[in-house]
C-alpha cells in the first residue's frame, strides 16, 4: 500500500462491528508456506492473475511483508513516492509492478525461505498492534485514516487472497477452512456502505447481503442521516450516508444472496458484477441489487 497521508477523522462506526484478524496472521502464514512448498517447479510458472505468475504473485507477497515492517513498524520513510497527478490505485500498482520486476532474479526456493522469516516478524507485528489506533487508509471502505483493526483484517485478506489466488492456479482450489474464510467474507462486507454512497435512496432503506456456506453470514446497509450538524454547502447526498452499525430486524428493501465463492471473487474482482448477478439470488429492488454487486473490496 501507499505512504500515509494526512486526512480528517472518520465515522468508523458506520463500518459495523469490529473484527480482530492478529489472532489469525500466523496460521494464515503457515498455510502459505506449505501451499508454495508443495508446489511443482512448473506450477510456479502458471499464471496467477492476469499477467503475473505465481512466482510473481509470490514475489509481491514478500514486497507487502517487507513494505508493513518498514512502514510501520521501522518508521522507514524511504521509497517510492506518488508522481505528479498519480492516483492511489496508479501508484500502487506501478510500485507493485517495479517490486515484482526486481524480484525476477530471485529463485522460487529463495522466496520461500525469504516469505518464512519475514512472514514471521509481520506475524508478531500484528499480534501486538493497538486495534483502535488509526493506520493506514482502506479506500474501498472511504476510510482514511481507518482504525487498526480494519486495517489488520484488510492486510489479512491480501494475504488470504493472493493465497487463494495461487492455489486455483495451480488445481488446489479455495482453501474450505471456515474460519478465515468467515473473517475474509466479514472484512470484505465492509466495503457495502461505500459501495452504495451515491445511491439514491430514501432514509431507513435497507440493503441486506446473505452469503451461504463457509464464511455465511448477514450484513445490511442503512441509509441514514450523516452523523454530526448539518452542512448547509453540501449537497442532499452529502448529508447521508450508508452504514453498517445497528442494523434493525426486519425486511429489508433488497436482499442479495451469494454463496461463498462468489462472493470473496466478486468482492476481489475475481469476477465481474455482470457475472456475479445471476449466480445471485436477488429479492426486491432491483437497482439496488445491482448496485449492491459493484462491490469492490481491494484497490482496484
Amino acid at each position: 500500500m501507499g505512504p500515509h497521508r494526512d486526512r480528517p477523522a472518520t465515522d468508523h462506526a458506520r463500518l459495523g462491528v469490529p473484527v480482530d484478524a492478529r489472532p489469525h496472521f500466523a496460521r494464515e502464514h503457515t498455510a502459505l508456506l506449505a501451499d508454495l512448498r508443495s508446489l511443482a517447479p512448473a506450477d510456479w510458472r502458471r499464471e496467477a492473475v492476469p499477467g503475473w505468475t505465481v512466482r510473481d504473485l509470490a514475489a509481491h507477497l514478500l514486497g507487502d511483508y517487507y513494505g508493513r515492517l518498514g512502514r510501520d513498524r521501522d518508521a522507514h520513510r524511504e521509497g517510492p513516492s506518488f508522481a505528479p497527478g498519480e492516483t492511489l490505485e496508479t501508484f500502487i500498482h506501478r510500485v507493485n509492478q517495479e517490486w515484482v520486476d526486481a524480484c525476477a532474479r530471485i529463485s522460487p526456493a529463495a522466496l520461500v525461505d525469504t516469505l518464512e522469516l519475514i512472514g514471521r516478524q509481520v506475524t508478531r507485528f500484528f499480534a501486538a498492534a493497538d486495534p483502535g489506533a488509526p493506520s493506514l487508509g482502506v479506500s474501498w471502505a472511504g476510510a482514511d485514516p481507518a482504525p487498526m483493526w480494519l486495517d489488520c483484517a484488510r492486510e489479512f485478506t491480501e494475504f488470504w487472497t493472493h493465497r487463494q489466488q495461487i492455489r486455483r492456479a495451480t488445481g488446489s482450489g479455495t482453501d474450505p477452512d471456515p474460519v478465515a474464510v468467515s473473517l475474509v467474507v466479514d472484512t470484505f462486507m465492509r466495503a457495502l456502505p461505500h459501495t452504495l454512497r451515491d445511491i439514491d435512496a430514501p432514509d431507513g432503506t435497507r440493503v441486506r447481503v446473505v452469503v451461504t456456506g463457509p464464511g455465511a453470514g448477514t450484513w445490511t446497509a442503512t441509509k441514514a442521516p450523516a452523523p454530526g450538524p448539518p452542512d448547509e454547502t453540501a449537497s442532499a447526498a452529502a448529508g447521508h450516508h450508508w452504514s453498517l452499525a445497528h442494523p434493525e430486524p426486519g425486511p429489508a428493501e433488497t436482499t442479495v444472496r451469494f454463496d461463498t465463492e462468489t462472493a470473496w471473487l466478486l468482492c476481489a474482482r475475481g469476477i465481474e458484477p455482470a457475472e456475479a448477478l445471476p449466480l445471485a439470488g436477488v429479492e426486491g429492488d432491483r437497482r439496488l441489487a445491482v448496485a449492491a454487486c459493484r462491490i469492490v473490496s481491494v484497490v482496484h
